[in-house]
């Protein structure tokens, strides 16, 4: 899904104009990276805001459509107002079609309901990580990497390693270790309950 907007650059620079700009419904940005220099742009604010809420917009290439001129590009960062809701800047970067990129991308789990974890063993699945660093050409990346847990046992956990990644796409691990996706717990109830049994 190709998501584009659009976006005019923006030539008053500072915090007062960043105030005024704010006041008319416009959000300023930022476009940097890649061959061409940090472009200072301005967005509709509500537009923006819209898109921000939805996941596929924090997790693909994205084109700006700046004053007829077309930039790609990927969210880097947003700022927030401390308790509105409302963006107070936000900052994409330029990727470029041959190159790598780095991003992180949102994990959908499927299967949970279905394991033996939770229909056998009486366990609940809890997702430890929501979303994984990988590197990848801009084509490659995915909207979203999907973790089947419906083989997971009572006990058993699923690790970074164990996710099944697209073609093309690579993790992206910080520090040592294979940190845990998710994991079966039991849950305190049904093993009590199982204790009794037992006891009698």
């Amino acid at each position: 899904m190709q998501i584009q907007f659009k976006a005019t650059k923006r030539d008053a620079q500072g915090t007062g104009a960043s105030r005024r700009l704010r006041r008319a419904g416009q959000l300023p940005g930022i476009i940097y990276g890649g061959v061409g220099e940090a472009l200072p742009v301005t967005f509709d604010h509500n537009e923006l805001y819209h898109l921000l809420k939805k996941e596929v917009f924090h997790s693909s290439v994205l084109t700006i459509d700046v004053d007829g001129k077309k930039e790609t590009v990927v969210l880097r960062d947003t700022q927030w107002h401390a308790f509105k809701p409302q963006v107070l800047h936000i900052d994409f970067q330029r990727v470029a079609a041959d190159q790598k990129m780095h991003l992180k991308v949102p994990l959908h789990f499927v299967g949970d309901d279905v394991s033996p974890a939770v229909k056998l063993g009486g366990c609940m699945i809890s997702h430890v990580v929501n979303e994984i660093d990988v590197q990848c050409l801009p084509k490659d990346l995915p909207e979203f990497v999907e973790v089947d847990l419906s083989a997971l046992e009572a006990g058993q956990s699923v690790h970074v390693s164990q996710i099944k990644l697209p073609a093309g796409v690579e993790l992206v691990l910080h520090g040592e270790g294979d940190p845990v996706v998710a994991s079966a717990l039991k849950v305190k109830g049904a093993a009590e309950a199982e204790g009794e049994g037992e006891a009698a």
